[in-house]
């Protein structure tokens, strides 16, 4: 277990040279020294009380790792992907996301703000197909 502690500090002085540690939140640093401890615990002979931070640790590791897994891409459909980039939302926009970006073009380019009544309604198009295609991936 000695090994493991090595090979953890190095993980965290890997993590430090690389500049990845300011990507970590708060939680996985912690989680990250609770391991260390743990198998810093381990390796001095305190095999019970070592093996208890260490286990939390990847547990929590375990958890998140699962949480973060990539799902099955599906395709979107061209007017869909043509409508995200209209409105300027990405994948993952609720529904209230593309509201928002419909108010805030619909606003700029209204007819009524000097704006052309085709580029409107091409504006609301995209947050119709938009929420159809949202509501009907929800179901």
């Amino acid at each position: 277990m000695g090994f493991l502690a090595l090979v953890l500090i190095g993980f965290a002085g890997w993590l430090i040279f690389t500049g990845r540690l300011a990507r970590l939140t708060g939680k996985d640093g912690m989680m990250l020294g609770l391991a260390i401890v743990g198998a810093v615990m381990i390796a001095r002979g305190g095999k019970f009380w070592g093996a208890i931070p260490l286990g939390i640790a990847a547990l929590y590791a375990l958890r998140r790792w699962s949480a973060v897994r990539p799902r099955a891409v599906i395709a979107e459909p061209q007017a869909v992907s043509e409508a995200r980039a209209l409105l300027g939302v990405g994948v993952g926009a609720t529904a209230e996301d593309i509201r928002a970006a419909h108010r805030r073009l619909i606003a700029k380019i209204h007819p009524d703000a000097g704006g052309t009544e085709a580029l409107a309604e091409k504006i609301n198009e995209a947050r119709s197909i938009l929420l159809q295609h949202l509501s009907a991936r929800d179901v």
